[in-house]
């Protein structure tokens, strides 16, 4: 027992000190938005904001609102595209099982190995075409297909383990196949659901790739650059590069812990069969 008891105290001692070796880094950014401007150069610098100022947080209620909006319109417009491409898809590969399905999901799988870079320049040359740079539907969709690939694995896997009596037992009452897609496949996808919105979001809240690719420099531009236009040479708002990051943390942190059981569930859907 007491070699037990030293073995978890141990293994304890280990996961604490490693977790607060990787979240260190998020410390110190709260520590430095809180820090005044004339201790920005301190040597050695101070482990704790002992003259704490919320200047940064202030220049981030005047400047950095309308790109937190636009952040959000984002997300929120990634989410709803994403769902409403990828349920369907992933509801006909799991039980319509249509011609050419594994080679489609074996396709979705490749598509997530194309690096951002390479995509984005294909769709400047599209958008360059359409007039769509600089906007915000334009970059929704290009955000999208980040995560629709993704989306429709997850769903697939997912709407596998649905039992097939319930569809049956919904096509004898009448229903086609968009009608118990609707009222019977996607209720019992909840986790599934909650699963793509959040990482759907997660991926064009965090995006810089795309919005500094498509969409600088335009009226409505994401946090990511709003965060980048603090950066330069002539630049020492340290404290306030550092509250935008804390403030624009706080909704994908907030959402994760608010959807990590349904996440949960709905990544190892179709892991293991009954």
């Amino acid at each position: 027992m007491r070699r037990i008891r030293r073995r978890t105290w141990v293994k304890t001692t280990i996961g604490v000190a490693l977790t607060a070796i990787m979240l260190f880094p998020v410390y110190w950014m709260l520590n430095v938005s809180l820090t005044r401007d004339q201790d920005m150069r301190k040597s050695p610098p101070d482990l704790l904001p002992l003259h704490g100022t919320l200047a940064g947080y202030r220049t981030v209620l005047d400047e950095q609102l309308p790109y937190l909006g636009t952040s959000l319109v984002i997300g929120l417009g990634t989410v709803l595209l994403t769902v409403l491409l990828s349920a369907p898809a992933g509801y006909a590969l799991a039980k319509l099982r249509p011609r050419g399905g594994g080679i489609l999901s074996f396709v979705l799988l490749a598509a997530q190995m194309i690096p951002g870079i390479i995509m984005a320049m294909g769709f400047y040359a599209i958008y360059l075409q359409l007039g769509l740079l600089q906007s915000v539907p334009g970059l929704i969709v290009a955000d999208s297909t980040l995560a629709v690939p993704f989306a429709v694995l997850i769903f697939t896997a997912f709407m596998s383990g649905i039992p097939g009596e319930l569809l049956q037992a919904a096509q004898m009452d009448g229903a086609l196949a968009l009608r118990t897609f609707w009222s019977v496949v996607l209720p019992m996808s909840r986790n599934a659901v909650v699963t793509v919105s959040l990482f759907a979001f997660l991926w064009s809240w965090s995006d810089f790739v795309f919005a500094s690719t498509l969409v600088n420099g335009g009226a409505h531009e994401p946090i990511t650059l709003g965060i980048y236009h603090y950066i330069g040479n002539n630049n020492q708002q340290w404290n306030a590069i550092m509250a935008t990051a804390v403030v624009a943390s706080l909704p994908a942190a907030v959402i994760l812990v608010l959807a990590q059981r349904y996440v949960a569930a709905g990544v190892t859907a179709g892991a293991v069969k009954d």
